[in-house]
Formats: C-alpha cells, sequence, structure tokens
C-alpha cells in the first residue's frame, strides 16, 4: 500500500492495485479499478514513484525469502 494524502491533509493509504488511472485536472484525481475517484494532494508523478518504490520493496521481499542476492 502507499501513503497519500487528500486535499484536506489527511494521510491515507491505498492498495496500489485499485488504481486504474491517474489524471491532473488540476488536482491529482486516481480513478480506481471499479469507478471510484479520489483527489489527492501528490502530482502524478510522485504517485507513480511512491507505486514503483513500493513494487520494489516487494520483490525484495520475495527475494529474500528465495534466498536469492540482492542485485
Amino acid at each position: 500500500m502507499i501513503q497519500l494524502t487528500s486535499l484536506k491533509g489527511d494521510a491515507f493509504y491505498l492498495n496500489e492495485i485499485l488504481i486504474y488511472r491517474i489524471d491532473q485536472i488540476p488536482d491529482t484525481m486516481i480513478t480506481l479499478t471499479d469507478g471510484n475517484k479520489l483527489r489527492v494532494s501528490e502530482t502524478p508523478d510522485v504517485v507513480v514513484e511512491k507505486i514503483r518504490d513500493y513494487q520494489k520493496s516487494i520483490g525484495a521481499i520475495f527475494r529474500v525469502i528465495r534466498g536469492e542476492q540482492a542485485p
């Protein structure tokens, strides 16, 4: 899950698998796979960076579980 910030300034966590698309209109609008929409303070680039960082961390956990060496 990634931590995001609502426009009111409240932090929350979102399961990144539920993201369908991210638009900037002018706020960042995240459309979920079920059609719900969320507006967040982060820019689309920051949201994508958070998703990549989270997915990298999950990959690292699986490598440790399998006993593989880190690249």
